[in-house]
């Protein structure tokens, strides 16, 4: 009969050092049942929960996932009453149907209701007003977009307009386009565009729109369409009045009061700013000077504008809002909280970045035996990969020379690929294969490489100043260093008697040499001086009364936690452990 398999829980994600030592096994034992599998990773790398799954089994162990917590900061409900909020509306449909022209037209009805102050800049949404009631407009991705985006675009969205051209009718990417706003529950709007031009066929529209299973409300279905000229400005006022109608129907409302939640519908890098973000608020309120997490990012809001470019000192739900203060970019769709502190928002970014950097059988890349040998001899070794661009070359031997000081024998950076000029699709490319961030010193990025950057998750930050990028790639490094364990020693006891031994406790007793000993200390067994063991003290007693302490030359008895054996005349060391960030 088979011998049954020993069980042990594990976390999502967990360092192949951390797995040896729940397995009792040696690391190297570890990471060359990793290797065998097709996974280079490190005692101090990162696996996922099935790669381990597949390595405990080979290794005679059942690895069972331990259930965490926590998908957001806040989980509590919320007992606050919901008030009405403005609709939320994207604008979807074919690339050349006319979507951006209606949005312009919107706008533009918008400006010449004089309404104070115009738009200042793109910032991927917008609000209008109708009747003295606020409506929010997405301005989302078009042609140049992949229709994950579109789909982001549609999930933040109550309702959605597809927009189709009365000269062309129903497209692959209109019926796409009303695919992800069904499944996101976005309310649908038709607006069929251009009933201008010559060749403009309505009723042929509603009839292909009737084929996909959308019945036009005036055919006896129940989805509004509207006929509009984004060009001469028929029909714009009609629509904004049907939003309005549809939102009263499916009665879009949210909490304003408690922390604020939402979702990131645009960022990008600005040179005196650093991270700029446009946030939709979804839930609560948010405030300058508020704590927020922003997709695997966080800050302190500094700056707070609206559409108009205009400043606010809050924001309540269904508003568009440009902030800066984030310590890095986070991406379009990622959802953002409001958090208590620094600390908060600090802890649980970095709990959730360690979901994202582990090795997985998934991803299997090639093993050489150069590898192999890195593996066993720099273990201990991590490596920042980095991409360097500089406007001119003397920069740029600086810069890497400078880069390739900063480290130690434990961490080091690594300039995979460098050179002059603004950064471009190769760079990314670079970035992309190598895992590495993107360093340009008085270098730009255009949109388009912007764009490609963001969708291949590579991070890229500028600079003007040079101590500054050393400064970062030093606390990158710094960060990446395992924490000092500092030890505090707090008494010393001699054994005067052994009372009974288990396989997972000993009660014996013994005399104070040193210090004070309260529960819960760590403890290690030393005989002739040499340790033996490691246990934790359960309980402790004094003249058969549970003590919460025992001072010098005091007798005591104890319950110590350990599967080693103490004896007679041992020595017990009591102590705490705690960890302190290193620097380099």
């Amino acid at each position: 009969m088979s011998e049954e398999l020993k069980k042990i829980e594990i976390p999502e994600v967990i360092s192949v050092g951390e797995f040896a030592e729940l397995l009792g096994k040696g690391a190297a034992a570890v990471v060359g049942e990793l290797m065998k599998n097709g996974v280079m990773a490190t005692i101090n790398e990162q696996i996922d929960f099935d790669t381990a799954q597949i390595i405990g089994a080979e290794l005679g162990f059942e690895v069972k996932l331990k259930t965490e917590e926590e998908v957001r900061p806040n989980t509590e409900a919320s007992t606050d009453e919901q008030t009405q909020r403005p609709p939320v509306v994207a604008v979807m449909g074919h690339v050349d149907h006319g979507k951006t022209s209606l949005l312009d037209a919107i706008r533009n009805a918008e400006v010449a209701s004089g309404e104070a102050g115009g738009i200042t800049q793109h910032i991927g949404a917008y609000q209008v007003t109708k009747n003295d009631r606020v409506i929010t407009f997405l301005d989302t991705p078009g042609h140049e977009a992949f229709s994950a985006l579109r789909e982001h675009g549609a999930k933040i969205a109550d309702i959605a307009i597809i927009v189709v051209a009365a000269d062309d009718g129903v497209k692959p990417q209109t019926r796409e386009a009303i695919d992800h706003a069904k499944e996101a529950g976005a309310s649908l709007v038709i607006a069929i565009n251009k009933i201008d031009k010559e060749g403009a066929d309505t009723n042929r529209v509603k009839q292909e729109l009737s084929e996909i299973g959308i019945i036009p409300d005036d055919w006896g279905g129940d989805i509004p369409c509207v006929e509009v000229s984004a060009k001469t400005g028929d029909g714009i006022s009609k629509l904004l009045e049907v939003v309005l109608l549809v939102a009263d129907i499916v009665e879009t409302k949210a909490r304003v009061e408690g922390h604020g939640r939402g979702v990131v519908i645009e960022s990008h890098l600005d040179t005196g700013k650093g991270p700029v973000v446009t946030l939709l608020v979804q839930e609560g309120t948010i405030r300058q000077g508020d704590w927020i997490i922003a997709g695997a990012s966080y800050g302190k809001i500094r700056t707070m504008d609206n559409y108009k470019g205009q400043k606010l000192k809050e924001a309540t739900p269904a508003m568009p809002v440009v902030i800066s203060g984030l310590k890095s970019l986070p991406d379009f769709g990622n959802w953002f909280e409001e958090v208590k502190s620094e600390k908060e928002a600090k802890d649980w970014v970095e709990r959730q970045s360690r979901k994202k950097t582990y090795k997985s059988v998934t991803s299997i890349k090639s093993v050489t035996a150069e590898d192999i040998a890195n593996a066993v001899t720099e273990g201990e070794v991590k490596e920042l990969p980095l991409v360097v661009k500089a406007d001119v070359q003397g920069s740029l031997e600086s810069l890497v020379t400078a880069i390739e000081q900063v480290g130690n024998d434990e961490v080091r950076a690594k300039v995979i690929a460098s050179g002059i000029g603004d950064i471009s699709e190769k760079d990314v490319q670079s970035a992309t294969a190598g895992g590495a961030i993107i360093l340009g010193f008085n270098v730009s990025i255009n949109a388009a490489v912007n764009q490609q950057a963001k969708r291949e998750g590579v991070d890229f930050q500028l600079y003007k100043v040079i101590y500054e990028l050393l400064d970062d790639v030093r606390e990158w490094l710094s960060s990446m260093l395992e924490p000092e364990i500092i030890e505090t020693e707090h008494a010393k006891l001699k054994i005067l008697g052994v009372f009974k031994t288990t396989k997972e406790k000993v009660i014996c007793g013994g005399k104070v040499l040193s210090g004070k000993i309260t529960p819960d200390l760590e403890i290690k067994i030393l005989r002739a001086g040499k340790e033996v063991g490691t246990g934790k003290l359960l309980s402790l007693q004094k003249d058969k009364q549970v003590a919460k302490e025992a001072m010098e030359n005091e007798e005591c008895g104890l319950e110590v936690g350990t599967s080693k054996a103490i004896e007679m005349g041992d020595e017990l060391v009591f102590f705490t452990t705690s960890t302190q960030a290193r620097k380099l």
